[in-house]
């Protein structure tokens, strides 16, 4: 699996959440590609059995792609939260975050993944105003 190919994966999954549905023309828009690009991941995609798609129809995640598309938002979460608690602004996090999120070892995720669930219940270290 290509980083482009998570890369619609990803996004199919977030259409899906959001609108109920993903289509190749927004699935172009918001990943900022032209629809025959689309296509051509959706046929690598069938091609994985990831994902479903009668001509001209709403794209569909098969069981595996949801599994593989839930994993990719997963580790794309968890290095935007990262970021963030990193003083990192939010934009720039989540753009650091979809490069990050196709490099980096399950080892390294995991420790992320403790330091971000660490500081989350740390308590708040704000200064007191007198």
């Amino acid at each position: 699996m290509t980083k482009s190919l998570e890369d619609y994966l990803e996004e199919i999954h977030v259409l899906i959440l959001q609108k109920g549905r993903a289509r190749v023309r927004d699935v172009a828009l918001d990943l900022h590609v032209k629809m025959p690009s689309v296509v051509k991941a959706i046929t690598e995609l069938k091609k994985l059995e990831l994902v479903n798609q009668e001509p001209y129809g709403d794209i569909e995640l098969t069981v595996k792609g949801r599994k593989l598309a839930a994993n990719v938002l997963g580790r794309h979460n968890l290095l935007k939260a990262f970021l963030v608690k990193l003083n990192v602004p939010a934009e720039t996090a989540d753009k650091d975050a979809c490069l990050m999120e196709h490099i980096l070892s399950a080892t390294t995720l995991d420790r992320i993944r403790e330091f971000v669930e660490a500081a989350e219940k740390a308590p708040s270290k704000k200064k007191e105003t007198k």
